[in-house]
């Protein structure tokens, strides 16, 4: 199935013909929007745990706005994309890992030097590792790498060259595009504006209730986002549904069960007097003993994850392999043929350049380890080790993420499942070399932090990568130009990243409330909570396993439904990430995901009678709309952080008032625009 021949068109723009492809305008417009959508994306994977893949409104964009200029081109179009869907990724790799150093203590706030630099590294060396693969998987492999092909469609609506002087219907056709995301952009902000700026709208609507003289404890709560709207109709009906199912597992389920069988613990864990009697308990008490019922089951996430992460590295074990030999084929590949007689459509970045920007790394790889391991005595030996490590995983893990960006796509990709087995893996054999004793206990989670920011980093980008040299494949875009448009991407997030997080970490709090604004309710940080959890753990500092094992339970069973789906020839499946995610995230989260996963399958199945081209169309329009409504709320969430970080505090509204119904109310509005917006393409 997944490597089934899949017969291509020949490129847009042909091999022989020559367009304009890094120009000024590109380089400047790519620069910034990877900024402002690593913005947008690290508010959002922080709050959720899930990223979505940023080339199509970045596709968006650039045609709307180059076409202002006097003439652009659908390859410079692409390379401003490139770049941009750059910083989504990047940020993909930093916040699923960086900010356990400040959950840890490690670090009082979001030291900008350590991070550009793990940044700027661990992207460059994920296109540096998957510059080899490009032939072999994405033109002899022909894998089906959906966001690329998706992005070349949206491409593709703009035509090949657009001049300002001359009004096409291309042109037409980008610019409605272009109106589109800004339309949903703003629908997106102004919800976000009146919710956390002004309080017109509540955020959320939530409830506790104790029922049968308090044995039975109820806590539930949907969080009113278009963005989360966004997120599920994205990532579709079966993501959405089982982030959902493990919120209902983690929330519903869960919470008053551990509340039936360890009431006394979660007494003293909310701090509530033990002799207590139940019908003496306030509404703030019982929500105090939900929240305590919740944090401990919500561990159950956290070993669910810890399993899904092994198995989608035993699961890669045959890709993996794949991609290995790709790799070694192409460079043999490119050995033989030699530049000459390489199509200007073929011509990657030469090997032997690749070799000396991979061997050149190796020393500020080197000095960031150094760095991290501070005044340990043995750092030159250990930060050599570690350097090896980067290395040996980096290319692997780089190799997967490529790989499996073309079975599954980017925003699919189980990245946080590699960068799992990395933390273990690495503070295993550190705890050998290091022991847990003294300056090695605080040091050793430091190191392992530092070393899954910069492969997960890699594996992100090298997923993007793939993604977007499939499109420019599609659309007839020169490789080294693309590439080098991603490194141009990975260094303009980079060097903003640092500020957008402790933006949001002092206006929000990011996996811990705000020192700052206490009463703001915290991005969860998932992946980056697992990381210091582990991390942590494995040295000495203790892991609190018993809802882990149940989480190892719950993984198993899914493992086992995924593997029937399978032998089933089923398109449902039940990845443990998603489940696991859902379990460890707040169930406020996963409601609106699960309605925007179901507004996607409505459309799928209103649209299977109507016309290719018009399913395409309806395609890139709810796309379109999705990410506009993302981008929106996520880049004035941003905006909304400044504010409450150095300016004022935010409305705090509780309880279930008239806030609450204009936000249900706004909300169902947002749900409406989707369906009926993207439902509105009647004719190519």
């Amino acid at each position: 199935m997944a490597n089934e021949t899949i017969i291509l068109p020949p490129p847009v723009v042909p091999a022989e013909r020559n367009l304009a492809e890094i120009t000024g305008k590109a380089l400047v417009l790519g620069a910034i929007l990877s900024m402002l959508l690593a913005a947008a994306n690290a508010y959002i994977g922080l709050l959720v745990g899930l990223t979505v893949s940023a080339s199509i409104p970045a596709a968006a964009v650039s045609m709307g706005v180059l076409r202002l200029t006097r003439k652009s081109n659908i390859l410079e179009n692409n390379m401003v994309q490139t770049s941009a869907s750059a910083g989504e990724s990047l940020v993909a790799g930093i916040i699923f890992t960086i900010p356990a150093l400040v959950m840890m203590g490690a670090w009082s706030g979001y030291s900008y030097g350590p991070m550009v630099s793990i940044g700027i590294i661990g992207g460059i060396m994920g296109v540096a590792f998957t510059i080899p693969l490009r032939r072999a998987l994405i033109v002899e492999a022909k894998l089906k790498f959906p966001e690329g092909v998706a992005t070349a469609e949206v491409l593709k609506t703009g035509g090949i060259e657009t001049d300002a002087s001359h009004h096409t219907a291309e042109a037409a056709e980008s610019n409605t595009g272009f109106r589109l995301l800004l339309q949903a952009a703003g629908i997106g902000a102004v919800f976000k504006l009146l919710e956390s700026g002004i309080g017109f709208f509540a955020g959320a609507v939530a409830t506790t209730q104790s029922f049968f003289g308090g044995k039975y404890l109820f806590m539930g709560n949907v969080n009113l986002s278009p963005a989360l709207i966004g997120v599920g109709y994205i990532v579709g009906l079966n993501i959405a549904m089982l982030v959902f199912l493990g919120g209902v597992i983690g929330t519903i389920v869960t919470v008053p069960v551990n509340w039936a069988f360890n009431h006394e613990a979660i007494t003293a864990a909310a701090g509530i007097d033990a002799a207590k009697a139940w019908v003496d308990m306030t509404a703030a008490d019982w929500g105090a003993l939900a929240g305590a019922s919740w944090q401990q089951a919500r561990r159950i996430g956290v070993g669910a994850m810890m399993i899904g992460g092994l198995w989608s590295l035993i699961s890669l074990t045959k890709p993996l392999i794949a991609g290995v030999k790709a790799s070694l084929n192409a460079y043999k590949v490119s050995r033989e043929s030699g530049a000459a007689a390489v199509l200007r459509t073929e011509f990657d970045t030469p090997i032997n350049l690749v070799g000396i920007v991979v061997a050149v790394m190796i020393i500020p790889i080197y000095m960031v380890f150094h760095y991290a391991l501070g005044d340990y005595p043995d750092k030159v030996m250990v930060s050599a080790i570690m350097t090896a490590l980067m290395l040996v995983f980096g290319f692997i893990f780089s190799s997967v993420a490529g790989y499996m960006a073309g079975l599954v796509g980017s925003s699919n990709n189980p990245i946080s499942g590699v960068t799992i087995a990395t933390v273990v893996v690495s503070a295993l054999l550190l705890l050998q070399i290091m022991g847990n004793e003294g300056l090695a206990a605080t040091l050793g989670p430091i190191a392992v932090i530092y070393l899954a920011g910069l492969i997960c980093s890699a594996a992100a980008i090298a997923g993007d990568n793939m993604q977007d040299l499939k499109c420019g494949h599609l659309v007839g875009s020169t490789p080294w130009r693309q590439q080098a448009f991603q490194i141009v991407g990975v260094v303009s997030a980079a060097l903003i990243i640092p500020f957008v997080l402790q933006v949001l970490d002092t206006g929000y709090g990011i996996g811990r409330p705000s020192p700052t604004n206490p009463n703001a309710q915290f991005l969860a940080a998932p992946q980056a909570g697992l990381m210091q959890a582990l991390a942590s753990g494995i040295f000495g500092a203790g892991i609190d396993w018993l809802f882990i094992y149940i989480g190892f339970a719950l993984a198993v069973a899914l493992i086992i439904l995924d593997k029937i789906q399978e032998a089933r020839g089923s398109s449902f499946r039940f990845p443990v990430l998603a489940v696991a995610v859902g379990v460890y995230l707040p169930l406020g989260l996963s409601v609106p995901i699960f309605i925007g996963g179901g507004i996607a399958w409505l459309v799928k199945r209103k649209s299977e009678s109507a016309p290719a081209a018009v399913r395409q169309q309806r395609e890139n329009t709810g796309m379109l709309l999705a990410s506009g409504l993302i981008t929106g709320e996520a880049l004035m969430g941003v905006l909304i952080a400044v504010i409450a970080a150095f300016v004022m505090p935010l409305p705090v509204i509780g309880g279930f008032g008239p806030a609450s119904v204009l936000g249900i109310i706004a909300l169902t509005a947002v749900i409406v625009y989707q369906y009926r917006g993207t439902l509105s393409t009647t004719q190519a």
